[in-house]
C-alpha cells in the first residue's frame, strides 16, 4: 500500500472511532492515537524521508491536509457535548451573584469630604501635581533653607524630555491655593482635593503617595473663630455629632498663628483606650490663619483681607472613620480588604 493510500485509510478509520465515541475522554484517546506525538500520522511523517523526492512533496501535503481535518473533526465532536449538556441544564435555577465594582474607599472618602464642604459653600478645585517650586513652595512662605525643600522629602524631577528647571511631584494641594488666589477676587472660599508625593519610608502609618483635602478662605473680617467652627461642623458631620475639637499650638510656614487639631475619641468619648493611646484625643488635621506674606505673594493686601487654610489626610480621616490601623491596606488591592467597604 502507498504512503497516500495509509494516509487516506487512516483519515477514514479516525473519522469513524470519532463519530462513535460517547465522551470527552473518548475523543481525546482518539486524538491522541492518531495525532500524539508517538502517533499513526506522525509515525507515517517519519518515513517521508526515505521516500524518493518527487514523492516527498504531495505525502507531505496529504499528511498536513490529514492533520488539519482530524483536528477539526475533534474540535467539532467536543463542542457536540458541550452542547449536549447544556440542554440538561436547569435555567430555572438561581444566577451565580455578580460582583458589582465600587469606587475604591480613598475615592469616596474624598468624595464624602468634598460634598460636606461643597454644602458650606465651598467651592471644588483642583490642580497640577507636577509642579513648580515657586507654587510649591516659594509662594507659600517657605524659606530656602527649610527642611522640607531636601530631597529627603520632595520627589524633584530631572531634567529630561524637555522638561523646564525646578519641576517636582507636589508636596501639598497647597500649591492650589496659589494658583487660585492668583486668578480670583477675593472673596474666595475653595477646597482642593488631590494626591501628593513625599519621600518618606513606607510604614504602617506613612506612605509615599498620598491624597490630602485643603481648605481655605480668604475676605474681610475672617477669624480664627470661623476656621473653628467650619471644621467642627465639618466633623459632627461626618464622624458623629458630639464630637469635639482641641486645637494645640502648631507651625507652618504658611499660616501664623498655627494649629494642630484633635479630635475626641470615636470610641471612647474622649475618656481614654488602646485606640488613642488612652489620651482621649486623635490628631486629625493642621490649620491656622494664612500668613501675611502668602498674602503679599499673590497680590492680596494683608491690611484689608484675612483668611484661614487647613489641610487634612484622606487616608488619615478614612482610617479614623473605619477603624483601621494601616496605610498600606489602601494601596496592596487586596481584595478581603477592599469588599469590606
Amino acid at each position: 500500500m502507498s504512503v497516500l493510500s495509509q494516509i487516506e485509510s487512516l483519515l477514514a478509520k479516525a473519522g469513524a472511532e470519532l463519530q462513535s465515541a460517547a465522551s470527552a475522554d473518548e475523543v481525546e484517546q482518539v486524538k491522541v492515537r492518531y495525532l500524539g506525538r508517538k502517533g499513526e500520522l506522525p509515525g507515517i511523517l517519519k518515513g517521508v524521508k526515505d521516500l524518493p523526492v518527487e514523492e516527498r512533496k504531495p505525502v507531505g501535503a496529504a499528511a498536513n491536509k490529514a492533520r488539519v481535518m482530524l483536528d477539526g473533526q475533534v474540535k467539532a465532536k467536543l463542542e457536540s457535548f458541550d452542547s449536549s449538556s447544556d440542554a440538561d441544564f436547569d435555567y430555572t435555577l438561581p444566577g451565580s451573584p455578580l460582583t458589582v465594582g465600587r469606587p475604591h474607599l480613598l475615592v469616596r472618602t474624598m468624595a464624602d469630604i468634598a460634598e460636606i464642604f461643597s454644602r458650606k459653600g465651598f467651592l471644588v478645585a483642583n490642580g497640577p501635581e507636577i509642579e513648580s517650586d515657586r507654587y510649591n513652595f516659594g509662594a507659600l512662605n517657605f524659606p530656602p533653607d527649610h527642611p522640607a525643600r531636601d530631597m529627603q522629602d520632595t520627589f524633584y524631577l530631572r531634567e529630561a524630555n524637555g522638561l523646564p528647571e525646578g519641576l517636582l511631584l507636589r508636596t501639598h494641594t497647597s500649591n492650589v491655593q496659589v494658583r487660585q488666589f492668583e486668578s480670583r477676587t477675593p472673596p474666595v472660599k475653595i477646597i482642593a482635593p488631590g494626591k501628593v508625593f513625599r519621600h518618606e519610608a513606607v510604614s504602617s502609618r506613612a506612605y509615599c503617595v498620598f491624597h490630602q483635602v485643603e481648605g481655605f478662605q480668604v475676605g474681610t473680617d475672617i477669624t480664627l473663630g470661623d476656621l473653628k467652627g467650619v471644621l467642627l461642623a465639618f466633623c459632627q458631620e461626618y464622624f458623629a455629632e458630639n464630637i469635639e475639637l482641641r486645637f494645640r499650638p502648631s507651625f507652618f510656614p504658611f499660616t501664623e498663628p498655627s494649629a494642630e487639631v484633635d479630635m475626641s475619641c470615636l470610641l471612647c468619648a474622649g475618656k481614654g483606650c488602646s485606640i488613642c493611646k488612652y489620651d482621649g484625643w486623635l490628631e486629625i488635621l493642621g490649620c491656622g490663619m494664612i500668613d501675611p506674606n502668602v498674602m503679599s505673594a499673590v497680590g492680596y493686601d494683608p491690611e484689608v483681607l484675612s483668611g484661614y487654610a487647613f489641610g487634612m489626610g484622606v487616608e488619615r480621616i478614612a482610617m479614623l472613620k473605619h477603624r483601621i490601623t494601616d496605610i498600606r491596606l489602601f494601596y496592596e488591592n487586596d481584595l478581603r480588604f477592599l469588599r469590606q467597604f
